[in-house]
């Protein structure tokens, strides 16, 4: 499907914050994928990509076993672009030196632009500073021939290198973070004015492109798909039954910890909207029968994957004859299965766990969305005619509230917390900040507290509220509501939601690496 779009391949090293290198690639409308570093000589074979960009990674490249960059990319004759550690290999690969050591650099810098260069053509000047992020501990020492500073910090002397004749490139910080103000810049001259990509990867090609895609794969067997409620697998479900129409049946099951008039929202669109096949099957009883006593928060999630799958699998049967099954999965899930470091994926995203469910059921997949991000699913969501208040909901998580009722679940917990919930999004959307906010919710604390209302003791729980800004949903900072709009909200919520007799609001940061609350 891509043969037609220019490419950009990264490389990774096992930085945290790789992912936001192939975002600031796409939203200049180019296509790019992630390759780990000793599976990338492969992948430029095949992808032939216009450009290289070398990710940053924890590794120090003076050890012993520092992963590096295969030579082809220094043979394919196509630019390069080093970030962080990928600068650090690429000088000593290319015949420069690196050392520990020295002064390191973590947090906000400023580097002075000494001469000019492609790179920031129209960004930076010569002669000024300018803000960035570093986060390292090595610095490179000595450059290789052809190689030339072009700026520096007060720690790294080479904090953006050069050699412009052949196209490589290297900076000391990370662009890619939104706390470099001008880093996409940098980014985009890297793939469109240096490696001259067109920018013709959007989402009204790919939904063309896929849904002949999907025609090809399927041909006339039937597809089922899985819906959970939220955005990934509705999109997935209505590009596919644009391509097949009644060839695609979906399953909704309906386990109960959904925020409220979710369930009947998923129903009302599938059946009275879009006219899709869709078979709703009510399993509260067993979800929150399971859940029933279990504290553990892994625990949750594995037992809500187990359940979801039996039940999946028994209404599957029941309908017979599917020969596909359409998955939802996006690109960051791609990019964790194969990654070389393993990282925490498997724990953090055990609740969307279904392994092996294909290969027990026989069937082959469908997946339509892994080539995309999740703002991109949303903008594809959009062109396919999704309410926008239903592709822009806010990110809800595979175990849903059983995650935000910490301690053990019961059916009165869970109605306290949607009523505290709803109306906490309620009044975020009459005071128009909705879609100023990535993520809001309400969770039901496992502590009660001594409380007076009217002439009367209350012995209830506590709700804390959480908001967050985010770009990338790597970090986030909290929203900074104003104190006037908390205690409005909390004023409804301990007068309207019986069992409930004290609300706080969550000023927590998040850092790159960090999950809390979900």
């Amino acid at each position: 499907m891509t043969q037609t779009h220019d490419k950009i391949l990264i490389i990774d090293f096992g930085s945290q914050v790789t992912q936001l290198i192939a975002r600031r690639v796409r939203e200049e409308g180019v296509y790019s994928e992630i390759v780990p570093f000793n599976k990338a000589e492969q992948a430029i074979r095949d992808m032939k990509p216009k450009g290289i960009i070398l990710s940053g990674g924890p590794a120090s490249v003076t050890g012993a076993d520092a992963p590096s960059a295969p030579d082809t990319v220094f043979t394919s004759g196509v630019p390069v672009f080093g970030i962080c550690y990928g600068q650090q290999t690429m000088a000593k690969q290319l015949g420069g030196e690196v050392e520990g050591g020295h002064h390191a650099e973590f947090g906000r810098a400023e580097v002075e632009i000494l001469s000019e260069s492609a790179l920031f053509r129209g960004v930076w000047h010569k002669g000024e500073r300018y803000p960035v992020w570093m986060s390292h501990g090595d610095r490179v020492t000595k450059l290789p021939d052809g190689f030339e500073p072009i700026a520096v910090s007060e720690n790294a002397p080479f904090a953006i290198v050069a050699d412009e004749g052949r196209r490589y490139f290297g900076v000391q910080f990370h662009p890619e973070v939104v706390h470099t103000p001008h880093g996409a810049l940098l980014i985009r001259n890297f793939v469109r004015d240096i490696a001259g990509c067109r920018g013709d990867w959007t989402m009204g090609s790919f939904r063309d492109e896929m849904v002949e895609r999907i025609r090809e794969q399927v041909g006339k067997g039937r597809v089922i798909c899985g819906l959970s409620g939220g955005v990934d697998s509705a999109v997935a479900a209505v590009l596919i039954h644009e391509a097949i129409a009644d060839q695609l049946t979906c399953v909704f099951v309906d386990h109960g910890l959904m925020r409220a008039a979710e369930a009947e929202q998923v129903v009302s669109l599938f059946r009275d909207h879009y006219n899709i096949p869709l078979v709703h099957v009510q399993a509260q009883d067993l979800f929150i029968g399971a859940l029933e006593g279990v504290s553990d928060p892994e625990v949750k999630r594995k037992t809500i994957g187990r359940l979801f799958i039996e039940v999946f699998e028994a209404e599957a049967k029941k309908i017979g004859g599917a020969d596909f099954l359409a998955q939802g999965t996006l690109y960051p899930d791609v990019i964790e299965s194969v990654s070389f470091s393993g990282g925490p994926s498997v724990t953090i995203k055990s609740h969307h766990n279904v392994g092996g469910l294909p290969e027990r059921m026989n069937m082959k997949l469908v997946e339509p969305l892994r080539e995309l991000f999740k703002d991109e699913v949303r903008e594809l969501g959009r062109k396919l005619g999704l309410p926008d208040a239903f592709v822009g909901r806010h990110p809800f998580p595979g175990p849903g509230l059983a995650i935000r009722v910490p301690g053990e679940i019961t059916r009165e917990k869970l109605d306290i917390l949607r009523k505290a919930d709803a109306i906490y999004l309620e009044e975020i959307r009459l005071a128009g900040l909705y879609d100023d906010i990535w993520q809001a919710f309400a969770v039901l604390l496992p502590v009660k507290t001594v409380g007076v209302m009217g002439d009367e003791r209350t012995y209830d729980y506590v709700c804390a509220l959480r908001a967050v800004t985010s770009v990338d949903g790597m970090t986030a900072d909290f929203y900074p509501f104003d104190m006037k709009f908390i205690g409005r909200v909390a004023t409804r919520i301990i007068n309207e939601v019986k069992g409930i007799n004290r609300v706080v609001y969550d000023v927590t940061s998040k850092p790159p690496g960090t999950i809390e609350w979900e």
